[in-house]
This record gives C-alpha cells, structure tokens and sequence, in this order.
C-alpha cells in the first residue's frame, strides 16, 4: 500500500475530497453573490493594478507557508489563487503581459 507522511493514500484522499468540497461550496457561494457594476464608475487602473498584484504576493506567500506547513492541498489553492490574479489583472489589461503561455491572454 502506497504511504504518505506514514498514513495509506486512501487516507490523505478523503482529506482531497472534504477540502475540494469545501472549496466547491465557497466559490458557488460567491458565484451567486456576485453582480456585474452597471454604475458609470471610473475606476483607477493604477489602484486595481496594484491592488491585483498585492493580492497575488500574498497568495504566492500563503502558498509557500502552507506548503512548509505539510499542507500541499491549501498551498494548492494559494497558488491558484494567486494566479488568478495575476490573470485577471492581464485580462483586464492592467498589466502590461504578452505571455500567452503564463497568463490569459491573446
């Protein structure tokens, strides 16, 4: 039988699915909470801008303490996380990127 940190797969794999659900349930959640802003606001780009790659920073940091911490299944996530970011703000083109290979874009 295939061990990980001296338990069997099959017990790390339930801790997979309850995390994976969980994160199915917070996103959907979100999903329909969130509304498209229709109001004329003028947004600053610089502010957006940074405050993407701010939060992608973190992200990329929280994905490297959890990923010290044993739990690769949350670091996962981080970087996940951090990388939307990265290319939501390429999407929106407050980022200057050309790299179609790293980010979402043409």
């Amino acid at each position: 039988m295939i061990e990980y940190k001296g338990k069997p797969l099959s017990t790390r794999t339930i801790g997979l699915d309850k995390k994976l659900k969980g994160y199915f349930i917070v996103t959907e959640k979100a999903l329909k909470k969130v509304k498209i802003n229709k109001k004329n606001v003028k947004f600053d780009k610089e502010q957006i801008a940074g405050d993407f790659l701010d939060m992608a920073k973190r992200y990329f940091e929280d994905a490297k303490y959890f990923e010290k911490k044993g739990d690769k299944i949350t670091a996962f996530a981080a970087l996940n996380y951090a990388h939307a970011f990265l290319d939501a703000g390429a999407r929106i083109k407050v980022f200057d990127v050309k790299d179609s290979k790293l980010f979402m874009v043409d």
